[in-house]
């Protein structure tokens, strides 16, 4: 009887702890105890261990039947050995934006790849890692670009992929160097924010593209070139350069911009405006050009026709104004090239190629209005969680208008997102939010607090556009690539110049990032360094887009790239050179002098479209011999 009583007394103490234990785990942050957020994620000392080039071996049964069909983005079945490591059955996919078609068109097979280790597996994975990003080095020369971009978010402390160098063989033989990058998913999110980590979106203007499952049907070809009044480019292998006259005349004259766009003939619905002088505001347009049958949303506009009745005047994903005119001795930015008259690296004006949800702006409480972003969501999403993304995004407009430090404190992670825009802006990006192509990063929501996480850096340190040097080395900080004084057009940047508070404290985090990177000679060693160590890799490579001369002359113009363009911050924070644009064309006189430094030597948008003897219908870059057959670029303009 005593042993029966002693039993029910045990058992009603463990009950009560249990549920004691319970109620402390359920409510543990309120009571100040934290659940342990700790993951194993020895990836990021192995393979992101960025000091020397790793080793990843591809096992496929048909290679060259998975390069027939790389555009289409369908995993296949692979085995890849990692440093000697082996991981069987993942998952291998094409991967990029409008870099694909244009790679097959171009006659290449130097696709970037996505490799998926949990594809067949649910418990697959590589040290922590579920999915790697292998980015073939398209566009850049330096073969460096994304890894110095990368390389710095981290280092200042910005949430940002991990990025390594590794050797690609297949089946045993040499395919070239890539760059390894950590997925933005969710081993990503883990490492970052904890198992309990917030929402993730990939906004993007730009419809033609966006990877997998965002407009990979189309295809540059179906362009009707005609109707645009241009030569069509594909006609001998998209040879030329976007960024000056074309090698055989197809490509239309782009020169430097500075009277606004190129002769387009006729355009569609009548002749283009007047652009030569830009200076004075917008010539009238009259009713917006007939679109025709462009691509899905007219340029960057969203896949979704917002027009009921089908009429295109002005397609969704025009805004403002065309982009202004810069010239080399005023100091005003150069007015655009092709891709929505704004061009790469364009103009001013508050002119961007993406609807409003894109640009982060608020229009409304109808979560329709924002489908670019939710249609982009990376995780799973609830109504509560979109309704509590457009609170936050009102907040954040409003903020950037008034300069209101409450409702911008409610809505953004400011130091976050302080420090991304000032690596973003050294970097001068304009291929990305602050662009005049709204895309290429991803956004992170906690709690109604936004960041943003950065993406696709091959287009950095000026090279977009590739114009007049002195334009991105002296980018203004304070209205960087396509932002205009006092224009709320991008709030996740505006908000920090509506407020003098917020301006001088991202003043001193730019003087803080040039003393630990510029002056402390960091930069200089990182270009160096990596050269050296990648360099007997890149003259190994069978497949590069670019010669080994042509890496060595990248690099050198990186590193002038990137002195400059510190003493040009110094300038712009020390008061002796106007940290904006209406100051630099009020007052030239004390820019940095660039006239030695081609932007182009580092790989373009043009980089890769030219033909020359045994470089096949693509060519290397400065259009002299190839190293193989078939050999060309692409015009990549985002990642998925």
């Amino acid at each position: 009887m005593s042993t029966s009583k002693n039993i029910d007394k045990i058992c009603a103490v463990i009950m009560v702890i249990a549920v004691l234990v319970t109620v402390i785990f359920m409510n543990g942050t309120a009571v100040g105890i934290k659940a342990d957020d700790s993951v194993s994620f020895s990836y990021e000392d192995t393979l992101f261990d960025d000091s020397y080039v790793h080793t990843i071996d591809i096992s496929i049964d048909d290679w060259d039947a998975f390069l027939e069909q790389a555009t289409s983005e369908e995993y296949v079945n692979a085995d890849v050995t990692i440093d000697g490591e082996t991981v069987k059955n993942v998952g291998i996919r094409g991967k990029g934006n409008t870099s694909l078609s244009t790679v097959k068109q171009m006659d290449s097979d130097r696709y970037s790849f996505k490799i998926e280790f949990d594809a067949y597996e649910a418990s697959g994975n590589y040290k922590g890692l579920d999915k790697l990003c292998l980015n073939n080095l398209i566009q850049d020369n330096t073969m460096m670009k994304d890894y110095v971009a990368y390389k710095l978010m981290n280092d200042y402390g910005v949430a940002a992929p991990l990025a390594s160098y590794c050797f690609i063989t297949v089946n045993g033989e040499d395919w070239g160097l890539y760059l390894a990058i950590e997925a933005v998913e969710d081993s990503f999110l883990k490492r970052n924010y904890g198992t309990t980590f917030g929402n993730l979106y990939k906004p993007d203007s730009m419809s033609m593209g966006g990877g997998r499952g965002n407009g990979r049907g189309f295809d540059m070809k179906d362009v009707d070139f005609d109707k645009m009044g241009m030569d069509n480019p594909f006609k001998n292998g998209m040879s030329g350069s976007v960024s000056g006259n074309s090698a055989d005349g197809n490509f239309p004259d782009m020169g430097d911009f500075r009277g606004g766009p190129p002769d387009m003939g006729s355009f569609p619905g009548g002749d283009f405006p007047d652009m030569s002088n830009f200076q004075g505001g917008p010539p009238d347009m009259g009713d917006f050009p007939d679109m025709g049958d462009f691509p899905a949303g007219g340029p960057g506009g969203s896949d979704s026709d917002s027009e009921s009745d089908g009429e295109r005047n002005k397609p969704e994903g025009f805004s403002g104004r065309p982009g202004g005119d810069r010239d080399s001795v005023s100091g005003n930015k150069a007015g655009g090239g092709p891709g929505g008259f704004g061009g790469p690296g364009g103009g001013k004006g508050g002119f961007g190629m993406g609807s409003d949800d894109v640009k982060l702006k608020y229009t409304d409480d109808d979560i329709d209005s924002y489908s670019s972003i939710f249609d982009s969501a990376k995780t799973n999403i609830k109504k509560s969680d979109k309704k509590r993304l457009i609170r936050s995004l009102k907040s954040l407009s409003e903020g950037a208008e008034t300069g209101d430090s409450d409702l911008i404190e409610e809505a953004v992670d400011t130091d976050a997102v302080m420090r991304y825009m000032v690596v973003h802006n050294f970097v001068v990006n304009g291929d990305s939010y602050t662009g005049n192509m709204i895309h290429n990063y991803y956004l992170y929501e906690e709690d109604g607090k936004m960041s943003m996480i950065p993406w696709d850096y091959n287009l950095a340190f000026g090279t977009f556009q590739s114009g007049n040097a002195s334009d991105a080395v002296n980018d203004p900080i304070d209205t960087p690539q396509s932002i205009t004084e006092g224009s709320t057009d991008r709030p996740m940047f505006s908000w920090i110049t509506s407020n003098e508070d917020y301006t001088e404290e991202y003043h001193e985090y730019y003087r803080d990032f040039i003393e630990k990177f510029y002056t402390s000679g960091y930069l200089t060693e990182l270009v160096e360094k990596t050269a050296e160590m990648i360099a007997d890799y890149v003259d190994r490579d069978p497949t590069k887009f670019c010669t080994t001369e042509e890496f060595e002359t990248g690099v050198s113009v990186m590193k002038e790239f990137l002195e400059l363009r510190c003493q040009s911050i110094e300038g712009q924070l020390d008061g002796t050179i106007p940290s904006t644009d209406s100051g630099q064309e009020e007052d030239s006189s004390a820019l940095i002098e660039t006239s030695d430094l081609n932007l182009s030597d580092m790989g373009s948008m043009g980089s890769g479209m030219g033909g020359g003897p045994g470089g096949g219908p693509g060519g290397n870059s400065s259009g002299g011999p190839g190293d193989r057959p078939g050999e060309s670029g692409d015009s990549q303009t985002g990642d998925s």
